[in-house]
Order: C-alpha cells, then structure tokens, then sequence
C-alpha cells in the first residue's frame, strides 16, 4: 500500500522516518528543487518534539546539533530595562533546547533513504488514487498525508478552513557574523533569545548557530493591508531600515543600533492562523499534519506539534499496517486534543504580546 507525503517539512521527514524505522516505505513529493532551494529561517525551541525524535531514533543525533547555550533569554522594556536575564551554565539540561531548523531539517533528510524524497514535485491536485503534479506527472497512492504548510492544497480534500490574518504583521531582518562584526551588539543579545516588547509592537532577535542574528518585529493589532501604508519601502533596504527606527519611537538608541546595523535582508510577514479547534469528518485515504492541520500563531509550538504529528501518525500506521483507515481515525483523535490545546496556549500568548505593558505581563508569565 502506497503512502504518499506532499511536502519535506519537518512533520512529512518526521513521518517519513518513524515509517522508515518501522519497515513501512513512503514517498515524499516536495515543490522545491533540492534541500539547499531556499533559506530554512531561524532557531526552533524544541520541547515536546523530542517525543518525536526519539521514536524516529535520532534523539542522539538531535542533541548533537541542539544549542543548550541558545535557552538563555533576556527580556526588555522599550526603554532599555532590563526585566529579565537567565543564562544557562555551561553544560547546560537539553529540556528546551534551541536548534537551526535547517539543520534539524538536514538531521531528516540525512536520516532517509535517498530516493524518499522527490524534489521538483509540486502538487496539483488528488483524487481516486491518483497524485497529479504541476509538470504533468502523476502519482499513485493509497494513503495521502498533507504535510503542505501553511498555504497547503492538500487541505482542500477535507475541509475548507482557511488561514485568517490575526493582527500581526513581522519584519524580518538580521545582522551576519555578528560575534565578528559587531561584538557589542552580540554581548548584548546574548547566546539565545533577546525581547523587547512594548506597546503593540515588539522586537525578538535569536542568536543563530550560524553566527546570524536574526530578528523579528512584530506589529500587532494592525491590519493585512498594513504594510501598504507602513511607509517601509522593502525594495531600499537602507530607508527600510530607517523607517523601521522611526517606528520605534522612544525606544533605547542601543536596542534601535540592532536595526541600524542589518544587512539587505528585508522581509515582510503577514501572520495567519487557522481556527483554534480545527477538526474535519475522517477520510480514509487523506489527512494532514503541521501547519497544514493547524497553523498556529508563531510563539514556539507550531514545529513541536508537527514533529509529533508525524511520529504519532507513523506509530499508528505502523500498528495498523492493513487498515489505514483505522490508523488515520485514532491519529486524528489524538491530535485534535492535542494541538487544540496548544492552539489555545499559543492564542492565549499572542494576546498577552498585543496587551499594553506587555513585558511585565511576560515578566510576570515567566515568573508565574
């Protein structure tokens, strides 16, 4: 029986590999050209996803390449005060530690036969049995899993949620190298995560294993529309940057010289949920997993979700291996409960990062 997984993100490799452990093939039909296609974006706090990782028999593996240095996390107020700083020891505990997703992507990929993942493959459209592809070619399949993200077509089999704009709009910017090309601005962000939040707009700069600090700028309770009238003019970077400091009034000239001294990298994020509680009537030969199930505000548990959804999914197969239905049937009851309930935490948080004063309701949160 034929499993066919459209999309190489890190639930469908998850999947792929808890199948690949468990004697059970699969196939992997990804859009993209080749792994090295695109940039993979920032660190990941993995907490509950090493569940996964353990199943897929890559936990060692995992903590090979996982930043324990990158848990420490400093938060701000706009003026400069310091709320919070934690710093982890040396040989820090791995509860929650922070990795470059490209390289916990390339940790799967690696972990796969070569001929699993089908670069170059963008899906269409499905039905009867049959895959078709955007290059005119097709595919067979028995079970298909939609681990197409956020924008998935996939989902269009089972239901017809879409993603909704949720008052958050990013910037996403970043200094190179930063240990070497501005060392003051790398002591003061730290090994891992730096905060700042203030009133409907905050600042999170990650310190990458790559040496990048990239950094995002959340503007919230604005609309989709918004950065057709933000004045942010992305095609110059060096104004972009400028209109971004003029964003930023009153806020710390030390905290602003993050922005100052960004390379070209300018790029805009509409953020967009899909509605805490999702459920659809099982199917017998489709299902998703990852944001294309559950696209959740970004604050640290949307890769965790999909990384279990794609152990749990390959678990349940792999104890019905005659009888897809009932394997999708039992994966989708678990996982409703499950990523509902981070959802909602997930909501729950965005709100507090919308609220006035948010950083001592964060300070209070982390204190709590």
């Amino acid at each position: 029986m034929t499993i066919a997984i459209v999309g190489a993100g890190l639930g469908g490799l998850t999947l792929a590999r808890v199948l690949h452990v468990n004697g059970i093939d699969a196939v992997v039909y990804e859009r993209e050209s080749s792994r090295d296609a695109r940039g993979q974006g920032g660190m990941l706090d993995i907490h509950s996803g090493q569940r996964a990782l353990r199943e897929a028999g890559l936990i060692d593996q995992f903590h090979a390449i996982a930043r324990g240095e990158g848990q420490d996390m400093r938060l701000l107020e706009p003026d400069g005060t310091l709320l919070l700083q934690e710093d982890t020891p040396d040989d820090p505990p791995l509860d929650r530690p922070e990795v470059d997703r490209a390289d916990l992507r390339d940790l799967l990929l690696d972990s796969l036969p070569e001929d699993v993942v089908r670069w170059g493959h963008a899906f269409e459209s499905a039905g009867n049995g049959l895959l078709h592809f955007a290059d005119g070619s097709s595919a067979t399949y028995d079970l298909l899993v939609g681990a197409d993200g956020a924008n998935s077509r996939v989902r269009a089999l089972l239901t017809d949620a879409r993603p909704a704009h949720i008052g958050q709009n990013v910037v996403e910017v970043g200094i190179p190298d930063i240990d070497r090309t501005h060392p003051d601005l790398a002591a003061m962000v730290g090994r891992g995560n730096y905060w700042v939040l203030g009133n409907g707009i905050s600042l999170a700069a990650q310190h990458n294993g790559d040496g990048r600090v990239r950094i995002g700028l959340s503007f919230y309770n604005t609309s989709e529309d918004w950065f057709a009238t933000s004045g942010i003019p992305f095609d110059d970077p060096a104004a972009a940057r400028a209109r971004l400091i003029d964003l930023l009034p009153g806020w710390d000239p030390r905290i602003t010289a993050l922005i100052a001294a960004c390379d070209d990298m300018v790029v805009p994020r509409s953020i967009h949920a899909l509605p805490v509680g999702l459920t659809w009537p099982s199917t017998p030969d489709v299902t998703l997993l990852g944001d294309a199930a559950h696209l959740m505000p970004p604050v640290g548990q949307g890769a965790n979700m999909a990384l279990l959804d794609g152990a749990l999914l390959g678990l349940a197969l792999a104890a019905h291996p005659d009888d897809f239905p009932a394997a999708v049937r039992e994966y989708e009851r678990e996982m409703f409960e499950r990523t509902s309930a981070a959802a909602r935490k997930s909501a729950d948080m965005k709100k507090l990062l919308m609220s006035p004063d948010a950083a001592r309701k964060m300070l209070a949160f982390f204190q709590g």
